[in-house]
């Protein structure tokens, strides 16, 4: 099944890195990754596409765990 993720991140090194490697070790193969930062320069959105036979709340629950991830919203791509 396919997802949509759209996540607000701190801009810190390596963050994007980890939800991806989170995202793949949870069995979610990465289709699209978009992402863009607001003139204050501290946050960083990001709107991502993955698939995977496990349920959204298993990857919801990882990537909430990041340090660097301040909010998680997983919905199902029609």
């Amino acid at each position: 099944m396919r997802y949509r993720l759209d996540l607000t991140l701190r801009s810190a090194e390596g963050a994007l890195v980890r939800v991806l490697g989170a995202a793949e070790r949870r069995g979610f193969r990465p289709l699209s990754v978009d992402g863009e930062t607001r003139p204050d320069g501290d946050r960083w959105y990001l709107r991502m596409t993955v698939e995977g036979e496990r349920s959204d709340e298993a990857l919801r629950g990882q990537l909430a765990k990041l340090h660097d991830c301040l909010s998680v919203e997983v919905s199902p791509c029609t």
